[in-house]
Order: C-alpha cells, then structure tokens, then sequence
C-alpha cells in the first residue's frame, strides 16, 4: 500500500510541474525595490523592463530598506520607464507583449516612508500597500508573484491590514494566492511575514551577517566570483564592468545609458525574476527544479540572527549544486545554483539590449526547444530510455547545437556515479534507467543553443520516474 501512495504522489507531482507554467499563460509579477539605496537595482529594473513582455506587471512599488531607511524613490523607477518608453517600438519589431509606457507609469506607487515594522500597523497604508491588496482582490486566479528586492515592510502592511480588517477566509485566500521572493531580510518586516503566515510560499537566502549577505545569500550567484575571498570558479568576465560596458551601456540607446557602474555588485535582485521568465527550464512553482533563479529547497534554515531569531517554520532557502568552474574543477556552494547559468543568462540580456537598437534581421533571437515526447515520463529500472529534441527549432534559421544535462541534485534519487547520456551532444539520445528500489525521479535537461551572436539558449526539462 505505502508503494501505491509514493507512486500517486510521484505522479501528481510531475503533473502539477507541467501545468505550473502553461504556454500562453503569463504570470502576474509585482516588484517592491528600494532603489537609488545602490545602483544595483536601477541595474536590475533595466533588466526587468527588457523582459517585461514575459509576464503581466502589475506593480513597481518604491519601498525603503536597511539601506535606504527613509524615503522610497518612486521618482527613479519613472525615469526607467521612459527610457524604456523610448525603445519600446523597437523591443516590439521582436516579440509581442511588451506593456506601453503609459500603463506602467500608471502602476508605478509609493511605499510608506518608514523602516520595517515601524512602518507597519493602523495609520501606516500606503499606495504601494493599497496596490498590494488591489492586485489580490482582482479575480484573477493566477498567483501574484512579489519580487522583493528592499525591506518587506509594504507586504507586510498589506497582510497586516487583511489580517485586521477582514474574515479569516478572506485573510487564507490572499496568502494562497501570493508567492514571495525576497533578496535576504532588508527589515524586520520579512522575518514578521514569515512568523505571522505560516502557510506563505516564501523564498528567501539567509539574511545578513557581519560579514556581508554577499558572503551567505544564493543571489551572489549572479555576478559574484569568490566566496569568503576563495575562487568559487563563476566566469567573472561575463559580468563585470567592462563586459556592460561592451554589451549594455554603450551602443544601446536610451535604456541602455541608464544602465549604472556596478559598485558593488551587478544586479543583486535579479535572481528574483530570472526564475520567472518563461525559458523551458524554469518552474516558479517548483523551486527545487532550479533554473536561471537557483534552487532552493523546502526546510527549516538556520539563519544568521540579525532581524530575526532562528527560523521557526519551513521555507524554500538556499540549495547546493556541484557545478564544473571555468578552472576546471568542481565547486559545490549554494550560489553555484544561480551562476552554472550565467553565460546562458547574459547571453540573453545582451541579445534584448541589442532589440532596443537593432532591427529584426541585425539581431539573434532564442531557438525553441522542443521534445518529440513528452516532459515526463515513467520508466522501468534498467529500461533504455530514448530522449528527442530534434523538433527543436531557430526563427533566425541558425544552426542548432544540443546538450543533455543530468540535473542530479533536482531529482529524489541521489545515485553515486554520473547518470551516463549517450552521446549528449546528439539531438536523439538513450540512458539507462538507474537501478531503484522505490519510485524516483529523474531530471534530464535538454539545452539548445543558437550559432547567432550572441549564442542563446532554451531549453526543455525531461522528468523520468523510475520504477523499481
């Protein structure tokens, strides 16, 4: 009988995986930013807006942050908008959806001037929170993605005021609807959040540390290169200064002049939506996939107290993924979740910079990975399995080039040696099942990359459960 019940649950869960981002579907994302505290994030809002045709935007609320503890900037994320305004036309000549100027200056708010829970309670609503809880009554069923790259605390107002003004159930279907991404705990707002709704879907790295967040957090897989002063074997020349300067300041019209010198660190917050764009590899309900975002699982953390006592409930947090570095050696860190990706990912702002000020034809736009199968199936222990992307295709008429990844740490089965893929670099592929003595998934990925310059990819996601 307890056979019966893994193998129903296996398969429930590979096809709530499938239906978790259907094509067609956009999803609804809102960003709480604290910008102009550094200039990472006017760095990651021009990234955002570039993909911004991925999802349906629903907010871009200024907050505040432990780094900026008194006065949002609404101000800033305008001025983007009408840098973007000013090559909208030309994002357009290369995919559809890409919102008007004019409705995203309309959905631009302003939190509460305040920091963490002092800016939280009766008298403290906002635009920005009244915009939180207006997005959660709309009927919609779609959830409400919330990119939170500041403090939390214009969340945390708008569940404070459901909590406070409505009947239980109401208060239980907002949070059902909710999914919450934060870059670490900015205030105390998150850690409250987290205590208050138990029942949240809540992503989040450890918070701070005397030592920086950078040397903690999953997002520093974005562009950082050493961990604790040690090599941790990310491609550093891909993101850092030189490379935006060649890529995404010069040359790139009006959006691409807004685009600041990194001083810190480029883009901190945008591990929060690469996750969320809609590449073949990325399942925002399933963060425990990985993809361009990280991966995270579902457990109690052991965080650094700074905001926060120990973590009390479950939450998705930090990952860990063994990655081959550019030295050739293997690095195994929780950041290593995000930057296994990185050239793939910059690979693919660079092309949509170059959409801001190339006509169709002058720029390389992403092939389509396809399967001649479908995205799960059921195997038996020991089977040959066959895999088939050759219905993969490219708008530009680029040669295509293909690669099988075994994706071990995302799948439940941890088995010593390498999944072996025979000839991975083929279109057509066969595996052997691995010997298993319950029901155990399997995550193979395949990766189709473009010749075109830049080279950029896309991907489709095989998942095999394997039957004993």
């Amino acid at each position: 009988m307890k056979n019966f019940i893994v193998i129903g649950l296996s398969l429930l869960l590979l096809q709530t995986a499938i239906k978790a981002q259907p094509p067609g579907e956009k999803l609804r994302v809102m960003v709480l930013t604290d910008i102009e505290n550094e200039p990472d994030d006017t760095q990651s809002t021009i990234r955002f807006l570039t993909y911004s045709n991925n999802w349906d935007v629903e907010g871009l609320v200024a907050t505040t942050s432990v780094h900026k503890k008194d006065k949002p900037a609404p101000e800033k994320i305008r001025e983007l908008v009408n840098a973007y305004g000013q090559v909208r036309d030309n994002l357009l000549l290369h995919e559809k959806g890409y919102p008007e100027e004019k409705y995203l200056l309309s959905i631009v708010k302003e939190g509460f001037s305040g920091f963490g829970m002092m800016a939280v309670g009766a008298g403290k609503d906002s635009e920005g929170s009244d915009w939180i809880i207006a997005a959660l009554d709309k009927k919609d069923n779609r959830p409400l993605w919330v990119c939170v790259w500041g403090g939390s605390n214009c969340l945390a107002q708008a569940l404070w005021k459901i909590k406070m003004t409505r009947p239980p159930k109401q208060l239980e279907e907002a949070v059902a609807k909710l999914r919450v991404h934060t870059i670490s705990d900015q205030d105390d707002a998150g850690p409250w959040i987290r205590k208050t709704f138990p029942n949240l879907f809540y992503i989040v790295s450890p918070g701070y540390h005397a030592a920086g967040a950078y040397n903690y957090s999953t997002w520093a897989g974005i562009s950082g290169d050493k961990f604790h002063g040690r090599f941790t074997g990310a491609n550093f020349s891909i993101v850092n200064n030189p490379w935006l300067d060649e890529n995404v300041r010069n040359n790139h019209g009006p959006l691409g002049a807004k685009y600041p010198i990194t001083k810190f660190m480029m883009e901190g917050d945008t591990p929060s939506f690469l996750g969320l764009i809609n590449n073949g590899l990325n399942d925002p309900e399933h963060p425990d996939y990985g993809g361009w975002g990280g991966r995270y699982e579902y457990y109690t953390p052991r965080l650094q107290k700074w905001f926060y006592e120990t973590e009390t409930r479950p939450i998705w947090s930090d990952a860990v993924d063994e990655v081959m570095g550019v030295d050739s050696n293997y690095h195994t860190s929780n950041k290593a979740t995000i930057w296994r990706w990185r050239q793939a990912v910059q690979n693919d702002f660079a092309a949509r910079m170059d959409w801001t000020v190339k006509g169709y034809k002058e720029a390389n736009h992403p092939p389509k990975a396809a399967l001649n199968h479908p995205a799960y199936l059921q195997v038996k222990t020991g089977e040959t399995v066959s895999l088939d992307g050759s219905n993969s295709t490219d708008p530009d008429g680029n040669k295509l080039s293909f690669e099988w990844m075994y994706y071990g740490e995302a799948g439940s089965y941890k088995f010593k040696d390498p999944l072996e893929i025979k000839n991975k670099d083929n279109a057509k592929v066969s595996l052997l099942a691995p010997k298993v003595v319950q029901p155990e998934t399997v995550h193979v990925i395949l990766k189709v990359t473009d010749n075109g310059t830049p080279a950029l990819t896309r991907y489709q996601r095989v998942i095999l459960v394997v039957m004993p």
